[in-house]
């Protein structure tokens, strides 16, 4: 099954005998915040999904967005209707992140049916409702995967023995800028590659082909396990699903950066060699 839909998929699934449950993860790095955007417009019968709430712990040490305590992201998932038999699709406001986040959580914690919508909101041409809905409560509980998650020291690791890919913006990755975090720079051996250009100009993916040649020239070959990170766990997950895309499986260090860099103890390189 693609990890993607489009939206005329999602309409002909959602009359369907099976439609799919709908998460609405509108979120923007520095805000502002996605409820009033969902109040104000969302698809039919979608439940509002906070990330900073439900999708990740509170910021500390593990980084910004920590993964969330798994207790709380599953009453969260069955607060909005999931149940581990029930197709489910998450977007969110056209980006990407915020669904491709919620989209590898269900993932890694079990849930055999997650789709992300491709091009977001946008790509939606239907009307859109004001209605909050009340779903039935679902019955999924997570259980998290064996594999599909890196800690630092296995980032680390990673980026010697197979490929590990920095999905933040190419200057965030030299050292050259960092509106964020403590320190610029990169994991030692850590290879740029920007989630933004898997996407075309509309937000949609590239199509399959095209993102399993991008990804061959950064090193994916057969056989190459692959990593990647971004600042903080959210723009990563969106590299991962175009990983996926391209029919290539990648772990994903959640801490990211932003836990990374919290440590002085772990080395940092600059410039735009992996070093």
């Amino acid at each position: 099954m693609k990890p993607i839909i489009s939206a005329s998929e999602l309409v002909s699934e959602s009359v369907g005998a099976r439609p799919p449950v709908l998460l609405d993860v509108r979120w923007q790095l520095g805000g502002p915040p996605g409820l009033p955007a969902y109040e104000a417009g969302h698809l039919p019968g979608a439940v509002y999904v906070d990330l900073d709430a439900d999708l990740a712990g509170p910021p500390g040490t593990g980084g910004r967005h920590p993964l969330p305590d798994l207790e709380a992201f599953g009453a969260a998932m069955r607060r909005a209707g999931v149940s581990a038999d029930t197709p489910v699709v998450v977007y969110d406001g056209g980006l990407g992140w915020g669904a491709a986040r919620a989209w590898w959580l269900l993932r890694w914690t079990g849930h055999p049916d997650v789709r992300v919508l491709d091009g977001g909101l946008a790509a939606w041409t239907g009307e859109l409702s004001r209605r909050t809905p009340a779903p039935e409560p679902g019955d999924f509980v997570p259980v998290p995967g064996a594999d599909g998650l890196l800690d630092a020291d296995g980032a680390a690791a990673l980026a010697r023995s197979g490929l590990l890919l920095d999905a933040r913006a190419a200057e965030r990755y030299r050292g050259e800028v960092e509106p964020i975090d403590p320190v610029g720079g990169h994991i030692p051996g850590a290879v740029s590659a920007p989630t933004t250009e898997n996407v075309a100009e509309d937000g949609r993916f590239l199509p399959a082909k095209e993102l399993a040649a991008r990804f061959s020239a950064l090193g994916a070959t057969d056989g190459t396990p692959v990593g990647v990170y971004c600042g903080s766990g959210v723009s990563g997950a969106h590299e991962v699903l175009a990983l996926e895309i391209a029919g290539l499986q990648a772990a994903l260090y959640a801490g990211s950066w932003s836990e990374w860099s919290a440590d002085p103890t772990r080395p940092v390189a600059k410039g735009p060699d992996p070093q």
